[in-house]
């Protein structure tokens, strides 16, 4: 659905694919969701185990900046992971105000279990795009994001 405002012909196409931005990006969301429930896990929750596989142990504080999350939405975040067991957090042995996340074996064993067929719902998902397209897609997210996060 295109943008009903009459504005100037820059705001009528910014906006018109900023609507399309996000009806894409809400639907990809939702499809993503529905199949990290089927593995009884959230997206965050899925994002940090992904994060901690791919990139090794980190800061709490290095974790959320990755993962663009606040420091109290990581906290409950962590907290939340660490009950179910697949996480633990240890004060480092250079600043003892720094904890340190890491995976515990069997936060390592759902991820590695979970990651090949969330990659192989994704490259479902994005199927209907051309590998051309994609890596456009990719660029223009890339542009977009590094343009907003400087202001």
């Amino acid at each position: 659905m295109p943008t009903h405002y009459k504005g100037s012909a820059r705001e009528t196409r910014a906006l018109d694919t900023f609507i399309k931005l996000t009806r894409a990006t809400e639907t990809l969301g939702g499809e993503l969701h529905r199949h990290l429930a089927s593995h009884e896990l959230t997206p965050p929750q899925f994002a940090v185990l992904e994060a901690l596989l791919h990139l090794g142990p980190m800061s709490q504080g290095e974790l959320g900046r990755k993962l663009l999350r606040s420091n109290p939405n990581m906290t409950a975040l962590l907290d939340t992971l660490e009950r179910n067991g697949w996480i633990q957090r240890a004060r480092s042995p250079e600043d003892r105000r720094v904890m340190v996340v890491s995976l515990t074996p069997e936060g390592r064993r759902i991820i590695e279990k979970v990651f090949p067929a969330h990659a192989a719902h994704v490259a479902a998902l994005l199927g209907a795009l051309t590998a051309e397209e994609q890596e456009q897609l990719g660029a223009l997210c890339k542009k977009l994001g590094l343009s907003l996060s400087r202001n």
